[in-house]
């Protein structure tokens, strides 16, 4: 459920926090309604399956942002009326001198459109409640607190409600002898004809705010202002896609969007797209939006243009996500012979938690008009939202250092294999296939105790394994040299820990073993007990942790005693390492882990699931062992 605080605890917090600062409201400005409709979630009331948010309650949600956003940044400010009229403002405007420039609209886009209020950018930001314009005596407010002498510029993303409610503050304002213009932000690419309404403001409004703000930072007049912020709205063109829509606060989750599919070119209001389709790849979306802004009609880019780029998180997508996607639009972008001069990547204007992105691509007129353009996103700006300097720079790499190549196996697969080289082909392959067709039933265990790829992770190890048994290791050697080729292959496949150890592990059983042609248990004996106590040394767990060590010393001991009573027979030496593994694997049921990711999953859950590293070894060592008869 949500974080609902109490009363006493709210009322606690409000001593205790200094209050966020608030500027007058201007006089003869009309007080708002304050009676609210109800909210289907109030604090009293259980909320719906996945709409639990980090807040206090749907009603306050808004409000409670607006001061935390203020509260860390000492450039803004409020006004009274706060929250009934939700106006941020920048602390350092000076209205008797500059342009005065605003944006607004509903919650539910942050950092839009208040976390770009600061010097060299907005003068204020009007906001509504989550996807709920503004009304006009809030934007009206805002106009009279920053607008002198030089004038107001209005900045609207193109929606009814905002044009309607920006539109009638600006005519209130012209007729109180104010001077007011309004610019219409359009850049939505996803509809070829978008009727009446017109196409929507997304994220390209972002770049317009930058160029606006910055035109009016320098003191320019109005009309300056105004053609700057026109012109970069006429060059800016946006698709996006998302592969789930956002949940409102309060309310529960759409299922509008299927898992494997994605919509192509939805609102940031959640409203559908253009289209639903598979999702696809990270390189084919970055192909579908720029052959998109190719075909529009209402953008056709051009091959060899200048431009601007934005990669924009439309709420949740990783940055893992965001920063594979800036890659493939700055890569198909150059192969096409445009010219990316600024790219600016991170969360510009959200739809609350969307899993998407949107791309935009803003046109730069040649030479000298071009360059000034470019000049305005570069000038200083101190706002909590504008993240970057969007400076792109080109891929490269540095060589490395002499001795640090991986050159690869220089060895080769005997083309006819001797009777112990059959051997252990033999082995490996059942090894390393066994943990392939395990591999989905260690990642279920391992994402209840861990990060749910264990069996991924083995597996890709066992692939690797598996193809360059087929190429590489030298079977009809000594058997140390296969494991050093194991774990050449383990080492190149595998990252984290478990690799780490493997690999280790696997260098110390090849230097015990050494020169030896043909070993046996009373060879393999050894060599086992030192990748096991390689393991303790670099890994430092031991028995009773909870981890892969609880299943392998078993096994070792299991094979120790066997030796040392004279088997020499291998079948029978690795079945009983295998049956000691297999009981060792099955009693970290229950252990409290002390290292690893599992160390903080609590107790209960991991009395019944068995440790998936332990599990993995298990199977292998098995498989080794029926290879083996």
């Amino acid at each position: 459920m949500q974080l609902f605080q109490s009363r006493s605890a709210h009322y606690a917090q409000r001593v205790q926090s200094p209050p966020a600062a608030r500027t007058p409201v201007p006089s003869s400005v009309p007080k708002a309604p304050t009676k609210r409709a109800p909210i289907a979630n109030a604090p009293c009331a259980m909320p719906a399956l996945g709409s639990t948010k980090l807040m206090n309650s749907p009603d306050t949600l808004v409000q409670n942002a607006l001061d935390g956003l203020i509260m860390q940044h000492p450039h803004l400010t409020k006004l009274d009326g706060f929250p009934d009229l939700k106006v941020i403002l920048n602390k350092d405007h000076d209205k008797s001198k500059n342009v005065s420039v605003i944006a607004g609209g509903g919650a539910g886009h942050e950092p839009g459109h208040a976390g770009f209020v600061g010097p060299g950018m907005l003068t204020a930001g009007v906001s509504g409640e989550v996807f709920a314009s503004p009304g006009a005596h809030a934007i009206l407010t805002a106009i009279r607190a920053t607008t002198g002498p030089a004038g107001c510029v209005l900045i609207v993303m193109n929606y009814t409600g905002d044009r309607l409610h920006f539109g009638l503050a600006a005519e209130q304002a012209k007729a109180e002898g104010l001077k007011v213009e309004m610019v219409t932000v359009g850049d939505d690419l996803a509809i070829d004809e978008p009727g009446l309404a017109g196409r929507r403001g997304i994220a390209g409004t972002i770049l317009v705010n930058k160029i606006a703000g910055a035109v009016a930072q320098t003191g320019a007049p109005m009309e300056q202002v105004v053609e700057a912020a026109r012109k970069a709205s006429a060059a800016c063109g946006t698709m996006g896609v998302a592969l789930r829509v956002c949940t409102l606060p309060g309310k529960p989750p759409s299922d509008r969007i299927k898992e494997g599919e994605m919509e192509v070119g939805l609102g940031i209001h959640g409203e559908p797209g253009a289209s639903t389709t598979t999702a696809m790849p990270a390189k084919d979306i970055v192909k579908l939006m720029i052959d998109k802004m190719y075909s529009s009609s209402f953008f056709q880019l051009k091959d060899g243009e200048r431009t601007v780029a934005m990669v924009n998180n439309l709420g949740a997508s990783t940055n893992l996500e965001m920063n594979c996607m800036t890659y493939e639009a700055l890569t198909q972008l150059k192969a096409r012979n445009i010219n990316v001069e600024r790219c600016y990547v991170g969360p510009y204007m959200t739809s609350v938690d969307m899993s998407g992105a949107s791309l935009t691509v803003m046109r730069l007129p040649a030479g000298k008009e071009g360059d000034d353009m470019l000049a305005l996103l570069d000038a200083p700006s101190n706002t909590a939202g504008w993240l970057s300097s969007g400076h792109v720079a080109d891929l490269s790499a540095v060589p490395l250092p002499p001795g640090s190549r991986e050159t690869g196996p220089t060895t080769k697969r005997p083309d006819q294999l001797t009777p112990y080289g059959t051997i252990l082909d033999n082995a490996i392959r059942s090894a390393a296939t066994s943990l392939i067709n395990a591999s989905k039933g260690l990642d279920e265990l391992d994402s209840k105790v861990g990060d749910g790829d264990c069996g991924e992770t083995v597996a890709h190890g066992s692939e690797a394994i598996l193809r360059e048994l087929d190429t590489t290791y030298p079977l009809n050697g000594p058997a140390s040299g296969v494991m050093q080729a194991v774990g050449g292959s383990v080492r190149q496949a595998v990252g984290g820990s478990s690799g780490a150890l493997y690999d280790v592990a696997l260098a110390a059983a090849a230097a015990s073993l050494g020169k030896a042609e043909s070993p046996g248990p009373k060879e393999f004996a050894p060599a086992f007990r030192a990748a096991v106590d390689a393991i303790q040394k670099y890994g430092g767990a031991r028995a009773g942790s909870r981890t892969m060590l609880d299943a392998l010393l078993p096994a070792c001991e299991a094979l120790e005693e066997v030796v040392a009573k004279g088997e020499t027979n291998g079948a029978a030496a690795a079945d009983a390492a295998a049956a000691a593994a297999e009981r060792g694997a099955e009693a970290t049921k229950g252990m409290k882990a002390a290292a690893g990711r599992s160390s903080y999953v609590p107790a209960e859950v991991l009395a019944s699931v068995p440790d998936p590293g332990a599990v993995a070894v298990s199977i292998w060592i098995r498989n080794v062992a029926n290879s083996l008869k």
